[in-house]
């Protein structure tokens, strides 16, 4: 089974299973294919995260989150006064990191695949050099962003019409992408991250006033680890370890274990309190302590520990919304929302779950040259200055600011829940901090409430970051009187467009179950 935000991403996934491959062969083949067919969020000019279970019992974690070039400082997005500057952490060349992702899928590809790099990369090859006939979907995107591809003429001589938004139908083609893919299929990363490629991306970055250069891509690396493990109802959950965000849903999963959530059902008002409290203090932890590893001593042992969950419950009331002002923690972290997640399971039981990302709709908008891929704007997810507010009105704090060679914090948390040492369900979505809610959720919709993959990845949501002091609910999920009874505790109500795209596989006594998101039609579950 193979699901994904994109239908032709997920056909190119299922073939390489038809074909022979394993988990990570379609997982590559899937992730090269989005950054032809969902150049909004899928990508070559990012960086992701990836949770493996393997059939022999082996659980991988693999960073391939960009990181901060060599000349980065803490005040480079700051002017003369210390004010931060308007959009130079989100459209000039100085918010691009280092990136990620052709490193990361080379090496997973390496490391755990089967089939010949050539032939998992050929589906995305071909859709670039050939095109692909746009749907309504892929318009609505396009249109959304039209100003700032506009902007860019490497960008909008691709993707616009003559300066002009296309109609569903017209024929998207990428020739300029597919040579870069070509090169990278003949040469592996190295055709990323040296030669021409390299060369185009320095050369632009210098040009448009940034700091990427050749050292940087030179001397980037992808981490290999363990995820974070964390255990619920007799489930073990795998997920990110810092810079992602799995401490956050461990933690929140440690806390409503103690609660009777399926007796209490689904979007009922005792529900949605102790959900809402778990996540306020999780995200007050995580918002307070967390950052790259490698720069902060990330306290996960203590935030996991029995003494602090039982803190937390003993800190929530029966019938009161906490305040955050009496949560004490520090300040919330930044992220763009337009993100892709995909998740795959191969007859053999080996689980892949990958969540990548160039930051927010099309990143920076920039390309280098004629490289044909879309640039990020991964360094705003960084600190630009302690308590100022970013795109979507969060703030952030010390643990998170920006050190050469350092990757951002990220709500990013591909997951992937075990049953009896087995894959029993792969969840993960896009959306900045929702997505953390969104994955804990989907869970919780499953193990607790009992749904199945597509009710799960349908089900309305809803989302508690501490700061700001309010519970966003989708169109759904509360009825009038579950809402009164939440503001009468102290909860201030929110309702906001849908957010998110759950990609979920559960496996279970009806066999394997894949759901793509409604909220993003153009995706699909396939398998067989």
């Amino acid at each position: 089974m193979v699901v994904s935000a994109q239908h032709l991403a997920s056909a190119a996934g299922l073939r390489m299973l038809r074909r022979g491959g394993n988990a990570i062969d379609a997982a590559v083949a899937i992730g090269y294919a989005l950054a032809v067919v969902d150049p909004c969020c899928g990508n070559l000019g990012g960086g992701g995260f990836m949770t493996i279970h393997m059939a022999d019992g082996r659980n991988l974690f693999l960073d391939f989150r960009e990181t901060a070039p060599r000349r980065a400082s803490p005040g480079m997005f700051l002017d003369a006064r210390g004010r931060v500057v308007p959009g130079r952490s989100l459209r000039s060349w100085l918010a691009v990191g280092v990136p990620g992702t052709v490193k990361g899928l080379d090496a997973a590809l390496a490391r755990l695949g089967s089939l010949p790099r050539a032939e998992v990369m050929q589906p995305a090859i071909t859709l670039a050099r050939r095109g692909f006939a746009l749907q309504p979907g892929d318009v609505a995107i396009l249109r959304d962003s039209a100003g700032l591809l506009a902007s860019h003429q490497p960008a909008a001589s691709i993707f616009l019409d003559h300066g002009r938004v296309p109609r569903p139908g017209w024929v998207l083609r990428q020739p300029q992408l597919a040579r870069t893919l070509q090169r990278i299929a003949a040469e592996g990363d190295r055709g990323f991250y040296a030669g021409p490629v390299a060369r185009a991306l320095a050369r632009a970055s210098r040009r448009g006033g940034g700091l990427l250069d050749l050292a940087d891509l030179r001397d980037y690396r992808v981490q290999w680890g363990r995820p974070l493990q964390c255990g619920y109802r007799g489930y073990t959950v795998l997920t990110p370890p810092p810079p992602g965000s799995g401490v956050v849903v461990c933690e929140a999963l440690r806390v409503l274990q103690a609660y009777p959530l399926a007796r209490w059902g689904w979007g009922s008002v005792r529900a949605t309190h102790v959900i809402a409290e778990a996540e306020r203090h999780a995200f007050a932890d995580r918002n307070t302590l967390l950052g790259d590893p490698a720069f902060v001593a990330d306290p996960l042992h203590r935030l996991l520990s029995p003494s602090h969950i039982e803190a937390i419950r003993a800190a929530i009331l029966p019938d009161r919304a906490t305040p955050s002002s009496q949560v004490h923690g520090g300040v919330v972290v930044r992220e763009g929302r337009h993100t892709t997640h995909y998740s795959v399971l191969d007859a053999a039981g080996n689980a892949v779950d990958v969540t990548y990302t160039i930051n927010t709709l099309f990143g920076t908008g920039l390309m280098a040259g004629d490289t044909g891929f879309l640039l990020n704007n991964e360094m705003d997810d960084f600190t630009s200055k302690p308590g100022v507010p970013n795109l979507y009105g969060l703030v952030q704090g010390s643990a998170n600011a920006i050190a050469p060679g350092k990757r951002p914090l990220s709500s990013m948390c591909p997951s992937i829940v075990l049953r009896h040492g087995k894959p029993f369900m792969l969840t993960g979505s896009p959306g900045g901090s929702t997505i953390i809610s969104t994955t804990l959720e989907t869970m919780l919709d499953v193990m607790d409430f009992g749904m199945n993959a597509q009710q799960a990845a349908d089900a309305p949501r809803m989302h508690m970051q501490w700061e700001p002091d309010r519970i966003d609910v989708e169109p759904g999920y509360l009825d009038p009187a579950t809402a009164s009874a939440l503001r009468r505790m102290g909860y201030t109500l929110r309702q906001r467009a849908p957010w998110g795209a759950a990609e979920v596989i559960v496996v279970g006594a009806r066999g394997i179950e894949g759901a793509n998101d409604r909220r993003r039609p153009a995706g699909a579950a396939m398998g067989y």
